[in-house]
């Protein structure tokens, strides 16, 4: 029995990963609006270990690293972006669609307690807006909220609350978020790691009714000295929106966008007969003068080659003539010096004869008293007979180590 519960939970487990793996999720929005999809951990957890709270009772909450591309390419396409904190946090894929068409994209994630690989695709058909009932906003504004991180705004809840507290602002309950971008996507500065500092968020919102008095006050030419000049923006009454402080807004990154004012074409070109205007004949330019090459040649070529031959007699007077050649060097150094170097020549010269044949006599440099010129042997008691001092003094004598 306990056989048979097991095959069941292993083929329950087989065709749940294979489902999973194969899940695929449609999705469609229309173009110009804000796409928002939350990568819950929990689903890809039910992945990893299907029916294993059912079966087991035990329930993980394993930290997950999610990876989005497009499929077929390495990177996500250029209107969307993942962001995702930390791996005990649920990630989010946001954008704007800019064109319509489908786009499909592939979803890792990683399980970073067992490193088991999740997949799902996630295929979005981005459809122009004249085939569905919604039309396109033609009044927009983009505000900056600095007290704000892009993860903690992409939430329905939180764009709810900032969408109420803009509807009090635009005095319009007609208001939708068009797009969400991380102001270090704009140039914007990493932040402090310190409590209170955030990274900032640009809030797009759209609407069909015209802008409310105190949105257009970011058109005069007062405010946009005030902004110019650094100095603090006043509010003016009955502006103040934000119910709650990390809702409230920068005035002087407000801007506004009124779509219905088209910007003029460029006039088209003026299109000629093809055929040139009668006048002067051509008149090609005069040839340039000639030049007399041989001083380039002489500060190129001809110096050069005097500095090397000069350097070059320098350096063999050096290296020749001022060598003192050996002669006048032994007749310069001490008679006693010249013995004992001439008997360490003719010592190594000995031993290297005596490495070919090892039957050779004892070296003479192994007796006790002989004559290196001669080879003469002398008798132990003999030994005054070569001096270890010459008679004759030298003056060069006191400079030898003791």
């Amino acid at each position: 029995m306990a056989g048979f519960g097991s095959w069941i939970f292993f083929s329950t487990v087989v065709a749940a990963s294979l489902f999973g793996a194969s899940a695929e999720i449609k999705v469609t929005i229309p173009v110009g609006r804000l796409f928002t999809y939350e990568l819950m951990r929990e689903t890809f957890q039910n992945d990893f270990e299907p029916l294993l709270k059912l079966y087991t009772g035990q329930l993980y909450d394993d930290p997950m690293i999610f990876k989005c591309n497009k499929q077929g390419f390495p990177d996500l396409p250029e209107w969307l972006r993942l962001v995702q904190r930390h791996p005990l946090d649920n990630g989010f894929l946001y954008g704007m669609p800019t064109s319509p068409g489908k786009t499909t994209i592939e979803i890792y994630a990683i399980n970073k307690r067992s490193y088991d690989t999740a997949r799902h695709t996630l295929v979005i058909k981005a459809v122009a807006v004249m085939f569905l009932t919604e039309k396109m906003l033609p009044y927009q504004a983009e505000f900056f909220i600095p007290l704000r991180e892009v993860e903690k705004v992409l939430p329905s809840s939180v764009q709810d609350e900032i969408k109420q507290d803009l509807q009090k602002l635009w005095s319009t309950n007609a208001l939708e978020i068009v797009n969400i971008t991380n102001a270090l996507d704009r140039g914007g500065r990493v932040p402090l790691p310190l409590a209170g500092h955030f990274e900032g968020v640009y809030v797009k919102v759209g609407s069909e009714r015209y802008f409310s008095k105190c949105l257009q006050r970011v058109l005069t030419v007062e405010h946009q000295k005030q902004c110019k000049a650094e100095a603090k923006v006043k509010v003016p009454g009955g502006c103040s929106f934000c119910n709650i402080p990390s809702n409230c807004i920068t005035w002087c990154k407000t801007a506004l966008f009124d779509l219905t004012k088209k910007e003029p074409a460029p006039p088209a070109p003026t299109v000629g007969s093809g055929i040139l205007e009668a006048g002067e004949g051509f008149d090609p330019p005069e040839s340039p003068p000639s030049r007399d090459f041989f001083p380039d040649y002489i500060v190129t070529v001809i110096v050069p080659l005097i500095l090397t031959i000069v350097l070059c007699l320098l350096l063999v007077y050096i290296m020749f003539g001022r060598r003192e050649g050996v002669a006048k060097r032994n007749a310069r150094t001490n008679n006693i010096q010249l013995y004992h170097h001439h008997t360490i020549h003719g010592n190594a010269e000995e031993l290297r004869s005596m490495a070919a044949n090892r039957s050779a006599s004892p070296p003479l440099s192994t007796l006790p008293m002989f004559n290196s010129r001669t080879g003469e042997r002398a008798s132990p008691l003999q030994s005054d007979s070569i001096p270890l001092i010459m008679a004759q003094q030298d003056p060069y004598s006191d400079t030898l180590p003791r």
